[in-house]
């Protein structure tokens, strides 16, 4: 792992940091995910699970597929994925399929993730390994998410009480 962010990191997570924020005003956990090819956002994801009803929407699930779609096939092996919580399982294997040649991501995940959290998918032996930047503005991405989830609880707290 590397900590190696530059300014074009902090400014590429700043657009997965608003696309967070997209997925938070639509009662979504706010993960946001860009993915850059030579310098050019080429695909963009968010939580969608909730409004979607599927498991598979993920921010970066959902980032991986329309950079495949807008470059035309699914090895993506130029690009990075920008990222404001370190992936799970699932997404960090569809990272290594995809061939994403540099991982960025802001928040650690201590439940499920696995660039080093839980376990990190990366080191295992598998045909691919991206480089991995961690913790690129690490306080907006835990903020955004404690925040989501303290207004969560606080409203379920109201819904209980009123029953």
């Amino acid at each position: 792992m590397s900590s190696k962010a530059t300014d074009r990191d902090r400014e590429y997570m700043r657009l997965a940091l608003e696309l967070a924020a997209q997925a938070a005003e639509e009662d979504e956990v706010p993960v946001g995910a860009v993915v850059v090819c030579d310098g050019k956002v080429v695909g963009t994801g968010r939580n969608r699970r909730e409004k979607e009803k599927n498991a598979l929407c993920h921010a970066e699930i959902e980032a991986i597929d329309s950079a495949c779609k807008a470059l035309g096939g699914w090895r993506l092996h130029k690009c990075d994925l920008y990222v404001t919580l370190e992936p799970c399982p699932m997404c960090s294997g569809a990272i290594i399929n995809s061939r994403i040649k540099r991982l960025v991501y802001g928040a650690a995940d201590k439940k499920s993730g696995c660039a080093g959290s839980v376990t990190n998918l990366f080191e295992k032996p598998f045909n691919h390994k991206p480089e991995i930047v961690c913790g690129v503005m690490e306080e907006e991405c835990r903020a955004i998410l404690q925040d989501f989830f303290s207004k969560l609880r606080k409203s379920r707290e109201k819904n209980k009480s009123m029953i």
